[in-house]
């Protein structure tokens, strides 16, 4: 329970860690997806840091909150909780990792606690609106009715509802080819659900709302020797033009391009988990020589 929240973790603990990395997903906010990635940041890391991915509220298997929606803001509030919740007496450094909107939660969360927070990485960041995007625009045009908000939902719920073998049938089909088994069970079991998908597009909603505005690129200049991002080559949320962006306005940043073809759901398949988790490692590994 976070500030009296239900919250989904996955973690694995070191017995001796001289850090603590955590780990905030984008959206849909489902730890879960992260299985492969965390497992293989902490082996990188040669189990000297614990690696916590923490679920966004009411992005889950159960409806704990019943049926109540979360904002972007409630949810950047909420990780911002569990910090000072469980790690408040800790004495390793926190390294923030964000992934897609994530990043962007974990810049806030950085600006909040930044006496605590040692580094910020962000993989694939959505940090603002890409006017060129169809998907950005398609979603933001359901996310803003009610009535198609519910209409998806209840789609999502009454595939959930069908046999196993055909619900990952359909999530293999539509959602991943490349997808690892993990993935299309997570998807299976957590996102087809009514309170899961009402979450999910409600958070787009309001995403798409703040992200209208440019990023604080005066905290970002401020703190960017212990920020990094890693950028996709096709990547609709996080485009190049928006890597061109930080490099001037923050030329002290780490900015890399992964070209191996990973895509931006790179948590989904295990050579994206794997080849994400040893850049995390490699650039946590650097600053601690600084």
């Amino acid at each position: 329970m976070v500030s009296s929240f239900a919250t989904e973790l996955l973690e694995i603990k070191s017995k001796e860690p001289s850090l603590h990395v955590l780990v905030i997903p984008g959206n849909p906010g489902i730890a879960a997806f992260y299985k492969d990635f965390v497992e293989a940041l902490y082996e990188n890391l040669g189990g000297q840091a614990s690696v916590t991915a923490v679920g966004h509220i009411s992005h889950s298997q159960k409806d704990s909150e019943h049926g109540r929606l979360f904002s972007m803001h409630e949810q950047i509030d909420h990780k911002v909780d569990f910090i000072e919740q469980e790690l408040q007496h800790s004495e390793q450094s926190i390294v923030l990792v964000g992934h897609s909107i994530g990043a962007y939660i974990g810049l806030e969360v950085f600006k909040r606690l930044q006496n605590k927070i040692k580094m910020f990485v962000g993989l694939y960041p959505f940090l603002k609106l890409n006017k060129n995007s169809v998907t950005q625009s398609a979603i933001g045009y359901i996310a803003r009715s009610s009535l198609l908000s519910k209409g998806v939902s209840l789609l999502a719920s009454f595939i959930g509802s069908l046999q196993p073998s055909i619900i990952r049938g359909i999530v293999r089909r539509f959602l991943g080819t490349s997808w690892s088994v993990t993935a299309v069970d997570v998807a299976c079991c957590h996102l087809l659900k009514y309170h899961t998908m009402r979450n999910v597009l409600f958070m787009a909603m309001t995403e798409f709302q703040k992200l209208t505005e440019e990023p604080d690129w005066m905290f970002v200049r401020a703190k960017e020797d212990k920020i990094a991002f890693l950028f996709g080559v096709d990547d609709h949320w996080g485009p190049l033009s928006h890597l061109e962006e930080i490099s001037k306005r923050a030329p002290e940043v780490t900015l890399s391009v992964e070209t191996e073809g990973h895509t931006h759901g790179y948590c989904c398949n295990e050579p994206g988990s794997f080849w994400v988790a040893d850049y995390v490692a490699n650039f946590i590994k650097t600053q601690k020589r600084h």
